[in-house]
């Protein structure tokens, strides 16, 4: 799938280096590599040289090119050669060269100093980590462009907004899919498969639209369900739920929800544990409205599951962005200032877990708007019986 070039998205990316004095951007996480250029590698050897002004450089596996062509936003792709004959280093060091080259020419460059984490390449299995050399290659005038970088991502574009409906449709339909087909019995990994499967073959090519789908799960049934373990072959329980921590990506944009099926009817305590739940849910998503507070959010989430009986839960963070990665700035911690803003898309996800195991996890995806948030998935929340 090629996308137009997303104007609205690189032109705040250059006001805010205008803003902190930088003249350009080099990037080799997958995800920035993409967001500034629309091109999602294949190995995470690639990375782009991203101006204040002018023609942005990828550098990218040979192997490639066709679809470079095809789908950056820059007719300046510079090719490194994933085997050399006459060179035994690792692609990267080729690529370092050749993003030096690119930057060369340029005043004070931003790099990824204090990047925690990145989205994965397409074909995940091995990623790639860049050596010291690449953040020694680019002189003495390097600043940290990692803060201006989760500025600018954390405001969607209307393109991104249309990506991402198109990972949340594919997650949805997965979800359907396992729906109709979960069966008390089956090994939670067999569930997990079921949903990855569907994810991965009926979201490539998803209307003509997704050139590649990929989809990420955790799945644990009835006192399987813990924070956090692998999936792993304990069997799916009856008249209790099946919870599904599932990403789907698409052509480099994401959703992260968590979704409850229940085979059969749903038992007593596990009807009381979803209601305490929902409440906390529906107050938190009340709360998400521009302007609000991003630590508010975490505290209020942690004080309505104390309030249900459950203090100190849950142990992971409740609330965090979504684009390109699954999980990126702004996160809600109650310790930490910032502000809900009109535009950002947001994962609120309480969980509430008994000891020994059991419990129930809630997720979707939020558009910030200007009179509340809009929900991006159409699969219910809650525990989906059947």
């Amino acid at each position: 799938m090629t996308w137009p070039r997303d104007d609205a998205k690189l032109t705040r990316v250059r006001e805010l280096m205008g803003e902190e004095g930088l003249d350009a951007l080099v990037v080799r996480a997958p995800d920035n590599v993409l967001y500034l250029t629309n091109f999602w590698g294949m190995k995470g050897y690639e990375a782009a040289v991203f101006p204040r002004e002018g023609e942005p450089t990828l550098v990218c596996l040979e192997a490639s090119a066709e679809d470079a062509a095809r789908t950056a936003w820059t007719e300046d792709v510079r090719l490194i050669q994933g085997y050399a004959a006459e060179d035994p280093r690792p692609p990267v060091a080729r690529a370092i060269e050749l993003a030096q080259a690119a930057a060369r020419d340029h005043g004070t460059v931003g790099l990824e100093l204090s990047l925690g984490t990145q989205a994965s390449d397409r074909m995940v299995g091995e990623p790639t980590t860049f050596t010291h050399d690449w953040f020694h290659s680019f002189g003495t005038q390097v600043a940290d462009a990692t803060p201006l970088l989760a500025r600018a991502r954390a405001l969607k574009t209307a393109q991104e907004l249309e990506r991402m409906g198109l990972a949340n449709e594919i997650a949805t339909s997965a979800m359907e899919h396992c729906r109709e087909h979960l069966r008390p019995g089956m090994k939670e990994s067999e569930a997990g498969a079921m949903w990855n499967g569907f994810v991965h073959g009926a979201g490539t090519g998803w209307n003509g639209r997704v050139e590649l789908a990929l989809g990420f799960s955790l799945v644990w049934s009835g006192p399987g369900i813990k924070t956090f373990t692998a999936t792993g072959d304990l069997p799916v329980k009856e008249d209790e739920p099946t919870l599904f921590e599932i990403w789907v990506c698409a052509d480099g944009y994401w959703c992260d929800h968590t979704k409850n099926l229940c085979p059969g009817e749903l038992r007593a305590e596990y009807a009381e544990l979803e209601r305490q739940l929902m409440t906390v849910y529906e107050r938190a998503l009340e709360h998400c409205r521009p302007g609000a507070s991003l630590a508010e959010l975490d505290r209020l989430i942690r004080e309505g599951i104390d309030e249900a009986g459950y203090p100190g839960q849950p142990s992971h963070p409740v609330a965090h962005g979504v684009g390109a990665r699954a999980h990126e700035p702004p996160y809600a911690h109650q310790a930490r200032s910032g502000t809900i803003e009109e535009g950002m898309v947001l994962a609120v996800e309480p969980g509430i877990y008994w000891e020994g195991g059991g419990g129930l996890r809630v997720e979707d995806n939020f558009l910030v708007t200007a009179d509340g948030v809009e929900k991006l998935s159409t699969f219910p929340d809650g525990v989906v019986c059947g």
